[in-house]
């Protein structure tokens, strides 16, 4: 027991921080951010207004009846319900921030901060719908301006019916070529990313000539390589080519013109692929015995692709895309048709139904891209 001398008080132990010990940082001030709120209400009901009036102003330019009528004004409708819906967030946004405030000044400044985070959920939910909105005002003054010129001009869908066959088998030539340019871009990038990777001295010159074929082609753009190729093989008559027919001919010119170019951006993909295997890789198959090319066969190529999947296919959309450049060199796939029909009809409606055809197929490739790189992100990352 310790003696206190008469008259002081026991002495109050003082908690000393341990040295090296983190020091507890001090919470942020509470913030409502009320102003905020107010202010992107403001711009909800701004953003609202402004789509609700060019919905009207969309709607006095139909000259449509019946059950066409019913079908647009329902459209109409539910578009305005977003506008709606970004000023009901901003007012939700004001009423959040608002109870935030009362919540601190009542002593409870920890749901305070939760209410104050769900007042900027609010006001998130507001920039986008908001976005939304005027987006669609936007695409409404366009179709609606000079009596819905814009709108009979590129968006006649009788147009698009009376030529919907034509589109449709000129789209299968689209197809075909993609798929057979596809094949030989994978083997063909394959090989010149292989022979880019080629180590010692020997082999420098065909590593040479690999890089330069992947500049060139990766430089000149893909509308003048097919007009080169197409073009200029066929009036030179280069052997192997003379004795096809003319659709045949552009049809494999066009191939080759395609390959050249996506091969090139290709092995650029496998090339990083093929690099971001670990050398123990590599090293662990050459001390079981296995050669150079069996070590890429079975070790490192099957890592790497799995690893490139996602740009591979990213790059097989654009490569799908690009197809309709061959329309230049008077292949008659989907776009040549749809200038033909244009011609025939004085209108682009035609063109932008083979846009569509492109949305069909690109779309749902696109879905399925982002969900391979979700899926690799979730095994790389434990499931998170």
């Amino acid at each position: 027991m310790t003696n206190t001398p008469v008259g002081e008080s026991p002495a109050t132990p003082v908690l000393l921080a341990t040295p090296g010990a983190p020091r507890r940082r001090a919470l942020p001030s509470f913030q409502s951010n009320l102003l905020t709120a107010v202010a992107f209400a403001i711009a909800a009901v701004i953003c609202a207004t402004v789509e609700w009036w060019l919905l009207i102003y969309f709607d006095a330019s139909l000259v449509l009846s019946g059950a066409e009528l019913i079908v647009c004004r329902g459209v109409e409708i539910f578009l305005g319900l977003v506008g709606g819906t970004a000023a009901w967030y901003g007012i939700l946004a004001v009423t959040r921030a608002l109870s935030a405030n009362r919540l601190a000044a009542g002593g409870a400044p920890s749901a305070g901060r939760v209410r104050a985070e769900d007042a900027r959920d609010a006001m998130w939910f507001v920039v986008g719908l908001g976005l939304t909105a005027l987006i669609v005002a936007f695409i409404a003054f366009l179709l609606g301006a000079n009596h819905g010129a814009l709108r009979t001009v590129m968006f006649d869908f009788g147009y698009m019916w009376r030529g919907h066959n034509a589109l449709l088998h000129a789209f299968w030539l689209n197809l075909k070529i993609f798929a057979v340019t596809q094949v030989l871009v994978l083997a063909w990038a394959l090989l010149v990313a292989v022979v880019r990777l080629l180590p010692g001295r020997a082999c420098a010159p065909v590593r040479t000539l690999a890089i330069v074929y992947t500049d060139v082609f990766r430089g000149v753009p893909a509308i003048i390589v097919i007009y080169l190729v197409v073009l200029g093989f066929g009036l030179a008559r280069v052997p192997g080519f003379d004795s096809m027919s003319k659709d045949n001919q552009i049809f494999w010119l066009a191939v080759l013109a395609l390959t050249l170019v996506y091969g090139a951006y290709v092995s650029e993909v496998y090339r990083a692929g093929l690099e971001s295997i670990h050398w123990s890789q590599a090293a662990a198959a050459r001390s079981l015995g296995l050669s150079q090319w069996q070590t890429l066969r079975h070790v490192v190529v099957p890592q790497a692709v799995r690893r490139i999947l996602p740009p591979l296919l990213n790059d097989a959309v654009a490569l799908q895309k690009d197809t309709a450049l061959t329309s230049i060199v008077g292949y008659v796939e989907v776009l040549g048709a749809a200038q033909l029909l244009k011609n025939k009809y004085f209108n682009l409606s035609p063109v932008f139904g083979a846009a569509l055809f492109f949305l069909v197929i690109t779309i749902p490739f696109t879905r399925f891209v982002d969900f391979l790189l979700k899926r690799d992100k979730q095994r790389t990352q434990g499931g998170s």
